[in-house]
């Protein structure tokens, strides 16, 4: 197993947040083309910057600092691996 870690897809992103939050709605878009040579762009043109459309009963009752932390939590392991820009969007 290599320590290398992989880049982070819109299918691995989403993978993972269903796994850990059991999301109702759920929308991963990679956004990374649009922010080409921009800082924290990775020359691949994905992988980086990223936009979450999420919403389930995990979220119900928390602050929207309490329900960003949740999604940012679950995805910590891509931060290291090249996530640079996550934008969260809360869905009712």
């Amino acid at each position: 197993m290599s320590d290398t870690p992989v880049v982070p897809t819109a299918g691995t992103i989403e993978a993972v947040l269903r796994e850990s939050l059991a999301p109702t709605v759920l929308d991963v878009l990679d956004e990374s083309a649009a922010h080409a040579g921009h800082a924290g762009a990775n020359g691949l043109g994905y992988g980086t910057h990223f936009r979450v459309r999420i919403g389930g009963p995990a979220f119900a009752g928390r602050s929207r600092v309490a329900q960003h932390r949740l999604v940012y939590d679950a995805l910590r392991q891509f931060t290291d691996a090249g996530l640079h820009a996550l934008a969260i969007e809360i869905k009712a």
